[in-house]
């Protein structure tokens, strides 16, 4: 997850990116935020883009529903990353919908806000911006995952468009990256499938940490982890392999050299659009496999 960590290792990126001053590359950033945009589908199918509420044990959730315009598919749910539902997922959303899946994007915050919880060109690098969303990140737990995610998975299993036959995927960013393990621990007979992107704190101390989990899971995985919170956490990735080869489930677990945590949405100041389409390219290739 983002921490103060992080912040100071994208700071300096930002501080030697180009030359630029701080104010001159934050404006750059949020022009490209406006008009972001994702590589170009091949053979992308034509989708359907419908805003949702879900019911939770907690409430409404607001979520955006993407799907191909025609046929069943396999489902996905996306848990984003510390900044919440917005422009940047919505877009990778649909960009997996037209790979031909049923894609459900999740606001993690809808019991303190609707989303976007966040302006445009929004970063976690801005003080304004940790504070106003780090207070609802630290609301959500273990438990409030595992209640979304059944919820989740309730409402994905009803629609016309989820070929519920076949297994469910789950992909997490940052904060998001847990989330895809204790979802999949929580309902093994629905997920076949879960990738975490730059996930934060998938191996700690705790008597709950994601890790554990491993053995009651039937997924296979995909960890794309970020270069520098391997350097800062680099028992990580081989606790990770050990738990997946115990358990005797596939997981492909690899550092992205030279990518920053926060490197795969493309809203992200530490954008880095050559590894992220890597990423993109094992988690279809995953998706394809397992589901």
């Amino acid at each position: 997850m983002c921490d103060e960590d992080t912040v100071e290792d994208n700071e300096n990126f930002l501080d030697n990116t180009k030359g630029l001053s701080r104010r001159q590359f934050n404006a750059l950033a949020t022009s490209a935020t406006m008009a972001m945009m994702l590589p170009l589908t091949a053979n992308a199918m034509d989708v359907v883009e419908t805003n949702v509420n879900v019911n939770t044990a907690d409430g409404v959730a607001d979520c955006l529903f993407v799907h191909p315009s025609t046929g069943r598919h396999p489902a996905v749910i996306i848990w984003p990353d510390i900044l919440g539902l917005r422009p940047a997922f919505r877009l990778m959303g649909k960009r997996l919908a037209e790979s031909g899946y049923s894609v459900l994007v999740v606001n993690p915050y809808y019991r303190n806000a609707l989303s976007p919880v966040v302006p445009p060109g929004a970063s976690f690098q801005d003080e304004s911006i940790r504070n106003k969303v780090l207070p609802m990140a630290r609301q959500l737990s273990a438990t409030t995952t595992v209640t979304d995610a059944k919820a989740f998975v309730g409402f994905l299993d009803q629609q016309k468009t989820v070929d519920s036959k076949r297994k469910i995927g789950t992909t997490g960013y940052c904060m998001g990256g847990p989330f895809t393990m204790r979802t999949a621990a929580a309902i093994p007979d629905r997920i076949g499938a879960g990738a975490s992107f730059h996930g934060g704190r998938l191996v700690t101390d705790a008597a709950d940490s994601p890790h554990l989990l491993v053995p009651k899971m039937k997924a296979q995985f995909l960890f794309a982890i970020a270069s520098n919170d391997d350097q800062r956490n680099p028992e990580s990735k081989n606790t990770l392999r050990d738990s997946f080869k115990n358990a005797g489930l596939s997981a492909e677990i690899e550092v992205y050299d030279g990518a920053l945590h926060g490197w795969c949405p493309p809203d992200s100041r530490v954008y880095n659009e050559v590894q992220a389409e890597r990423a993109w390219a094992r988690l279809l290739s995953l998706f394809e496999t397992a589901l």
